[in-house]
């Protein structure tokens, strides 16, 4: 589906609305390839903000059609984690197979970076498939430590540093995944392919 709706806010920056994750990661992949002059593009949940650029301008260029899903074309970062989460075996029950099953099924799958949020180089990692949705825990933790792996409905995300959480916790990476002082901050930056490995 095409934009929904173009919200201005303020005169130089507005956010395009659309229905999904994936409609987001799309539209914002397909302004940069288009050369829209915003001073920054950043897709969400379910919108994309243009930053730095008249909102009528976003508006006209806008096509008025379905944006093509974009490609996995993003650099593939490998995480190695240490399956021995604290909710491994409610994954499990969730999907009814064993801890063993539940780390083969997530280190089977190709995950996608479709947008950062909640702190600063936290990615949101669609690809699950919805049979493998699971809940949020119904009291979050009051300290979740840096480097946690967990999964919240389809999403997975790995914690940067440590801070309170209510997702599902299968397991820990040692990996960085923000760094002020790299030229990329964000290990796992929109766009980014991810593949989960069983570091043992």
């Amino acid at each position: 589906m095409g934009p929904v709706r173009v919200v201005p806010v303020g005169p130089r920056a507005c956010l395009v609305e659309v229905e999904d994750a994936a409609a987001a990661a799309s539209l914002a992949a397909w302004a940069r390839d288009s050369g829209v002059r915003a001073d920054d593009i950043v897709p969400a949940a379910t919108t994309v903000l243009f930053d730095g650029v008249d909102p009528a301008l976003v508006r006209a260029a806008l096509p008025d059609r379905p944006i093509a899903a974009a490609g996995r074309s993003g650099p593939l970062v490998r995480v190695p984690v240490t399956y021995s989460g604290p909710d491994l075996e409610a994954v499990a029950g969730h999907w009814g197979c064993s801890v063993e099953e539940v780390v083969a099924v997530h280190t089977s799958v190709e995950f996608v970076a479709l947008f950062c949020g909640f702190a600063p180089g936290f990615s949101y990692l669609g690809g699950l498939p919805a049979d493998r949705a699971v809940p949020r825990l119904e009291s979050p933790r009051s300290r979740v430590p840096a480097g946690a792996v967990g999964l919240a409905d389809t999403w997975c995300g790995v914690y940067p540093t440590a801070s309170p959480g209510g997702w599902l916790l299968l397991g820990t990476t040692h990996a960085v995944l923000w760094d002020a002082a790299r030229e990329q901050p964000a290990l796992l930056a929109p766009g980014t392919r991810v593949r989960f490995e069983d570091a043992g």
